[in-house]
């Protein structure tokens, strides 16, 4: 397989000046997805590790289900805004992105067990309750647009640069901009010099669009002990889709050779425009095991192991140039096609928490999670060496994060829930090209007998710079800053 080109910026971690190895990316995107959940637990922030007793269990911590005494069954849908708000060589810019999906459905069976009579009922055994679900883990809609005059370099000198490191072999990007006038060969042919042929100064404009997600189909059982401890065990079949269509587009001045029988070097306007279009599909699974204890009432303390997710991914990737030049030229080469399918495990993920409940009238909870992103590995076959770049950028790139969730109800009245919460996301990056990101939520329950209903909205903001090429220390990048603004509600009911 040929390697591809790889300059597009990405869903989560963009391509940054460190590492341009083609699928090192997806140790973030695929592995950054959230645990699925109801408009309740998305209301106190996601801290549903230690609550028990609702749907979210059958894709959090499965022992929360040993806590249902009835049947349940509920649906989510959810809307979605992402903002992006982007900065690129001192230009402000903005695009929104609106999208609306089902976030959560899921269903729980109460089984109580048998027990001879005579024998205390709040001891031992108590109940064998399973369900399954669906649920939408990670969203990937979103437009990206930002432009701006660069007076320092020019994608060109990208192209120069690939033509000095693998020749103009045709077919290649080096290749295509060169047959396209818009690099030369300043040395000789037993020495080649490559460089752009762009005057100082372009305008240069970056427009992504991208779609898809990840969700899972999960099924978890629960058990009850003595309704002191809670033991589950979950399995999780996962899907991915995403979609990135970018078009760099570039302005400018260059110098081209016309005339014969002896050439002279004239300036003419250019436009060009690099487009990638990538679609990738994957399936995975993952399993986990998870606990709740109940020292006393009104303390709740849980646990949850999530194995990785083994995936098997499709990567199709498609890129093209097209240039047009004030002297009536236009060239355009492309789509050319790079495919594969290879494996990839994500890291195993540790989280712990508490729940304090205060009678009836709520509760406080709170999460804690680890996952290690540098330990993402990507497998290696006889068309695809991932040691050789992916692999080892993985490790050099990613370091470990912590998420924290926080978040409280309050029963205001018999029938009407108050909930708030906030979480952290912690960035997966070693540099200080992404932030954190962070989430604010809150949200209302209404009780009206076996129905329910949970209205919840949250706000989360995070910032990265993205490189749309590069070319060393130089390279231009584009800070991205992003709002998500979300809307959940779940309609339950108990049978």
């Amino acid at each position: 397989m040929k390697i591809k080109y790889l300059l597009s910026v990405i869903a989560i971690v963009a391509v940054t000046k460190n590492s341009f190895a083609q699928y090192s990316q997806d140790a973030v995107r695929f592995s950054g997805a959230q645990t699925g959940s109801t408009a309740r637990i998305k209301a106190v922030g996601n801290a549903g590790t230690a609550i028990g007793g609702d749907l979210s269990s059958i894709s959090g911590n499965p022992a929360g289900l040993g806590f249902f005494t009835k049947s349940e069954l509920s649906l989510t849908p959810e809307y979605n805004n992402i903002k992006v708000n982007s900065t690129y060589q001192s230009t402000h810019g903005t695009d929104t992105k609106s999208s609306g999906n089902l976030n959560h459905a899921a269903f729980v069976i109460y089984q109580q067990l048998n027990r001879p009579k005579g024998t205390d009922r709040s001891k031992g055994w108590l109940s064998f309750n399973y369900g399954g679900g669906y649920s939408r883990t990670n969203n990937f809609y979103e437009n990206i647009n930002y432009a701006g005059s660069n007076g320092t370099n020019s994608i060109n000198d990208y192209y120069a640069s690939q033509a000095n490191q693998f020749g103009i072999d045709i077919g290649t990007l080096a290749g295509n901009a060169y047959d396209h006038n818009l690099i030369d060969n300043y040395g000789t042919n037993a020495n080649p010099n490559y460089k752009s042929n762009a005057f100082p100064g372009v305008d240069q404009q970056s427009i992504i669009t991208r779609t898809g997600g990840q969700s899972a189909l999960d099924f978890a059982f629960g058990a009850n002990y003595s309704n002191k401890f809670y033991i589950g065990l979950g399995v999780s079949f996962t899907d991915v889709r995403f979609n990135s269509l970018s078009n760099f587009y570039e302005d400018g001045a260059l110098s081209v050779l016309e005339g014969s029988p002896t050439p002279v070097a004239v300036t003419r306007d250019y436009s060009s425009k690099f487009t990638q279009d990538q679609n990738t599909r994957g399936s995975g699974f993952s399993g986990r095991i998870g606990a709740i204890f109940k020292p006393v009432d009104a303390v709740r303390l849980g646990a949850v192991i999530n194995t990785p997710t083994y995936y098997t991914i499709d990567d199709s990737y498609n890129e093209s140039l097209a240039t047009s030049i004030s002297n009536g030229s236009r060239f355009e080469d492309g789509p050319q096609n790079y495919s594969l399918t290879y494996n990839m495990r994500t890291p195993w993920k540790f989280s712990g928490g508490a729940s304090i409940f205060i009678k009836s009238f709520g509760f406080i909870t709170g999460d804690i999670e680890y996952i290690d992103y540098s330990s993402t590995h990507i497998s290696s076959d006889e068309n695809f060496n991932a040691d050789k770049d992916d692999n080892p950028a993985i490790r050099s790139l990613y370091q470990s994060a912590v998420n924290y969730h926080v978040g409280a109800e309050a029963r205001i009245a018999s029938f009407f829930l108050l909930r708030g919460g906030y979480g952290i996301q912690g960035k997966a990056r070693r540099d200080d090209n992404a932030s954190d990101i962070k989430t604010v939520s809150g949200g209302v329950g209404l009780r009206f007998g076996a129905y329910y209903l949970d209205a919840t909205y949250t706000h989360a903001t995070g910032s990265q710079t993205v490189y749309p090429y590069e070319v060393g220390s130089a390279s231009p990048g584009a800070l991205l800053n992003r709002t998500l603004d979300n809307g959940y509600l779940t309609l339950g009911y108990r049978f």
